[in-house]
């Protein structure tokens, strides 16, 4: 298996820290943007999409900051991704930061699908 490249991206919500976390960190907030329907048993996350299903083990969880998760079908690697809120000091504007993994050919592809699932975050809570 090849390595994967890490990469970062950051997107800046209109919306309060706590609010957010809640879209970021619990199975209900995740079902209504990130999967069609998401599913905790544990410290495992079921992500349905279109019927099919991928399983995430939760790795680390600090409320109101961060998220991290790890695919099952990485388990006993280094790769995982997570979602991480940002407040900047000064403006206070808030942002969501992605950090993933992706084989190098695919992180255009990765890069896109978070934008796509931000965009959607976005709508549900009425940021611009």
């Amino acid at each position: 298996m090849s390595d994967k490249i890490k990469y970062e991206i950051e997107f800046v919500v209109r919306a309060s820290p706590s609010l957010l976390y809640q879209y970021i960190a619990t199975p209900s907030g995740m079902s209504e943007w990130f999967a069609d329907n998401v599913n905790l048993r544990g410290d495992h996350y079921t992500f349905i999409w279109d019927g099919s299903e991928e399983i995430a083990k939760l790795l680390t969880k600090k409320n109101g900051d961060r998220i991290k998760f790890q695919w099952a079908a990485d388990e006993g690697e280094e790769y995982y991704f997570e979602l991480r809120l940002q407040v900047d000091e000064i403006t206070k504007d808030v942002s969501l930061m992605v950090t993933d993994f992706a084989e190098e050919d695919e992180v255009d592809e990765g890069k896109m699908f978070w934008e796509n699932q931000i965009s959607e975050l976005k709508q549900v809570i009425g940021s611009s």
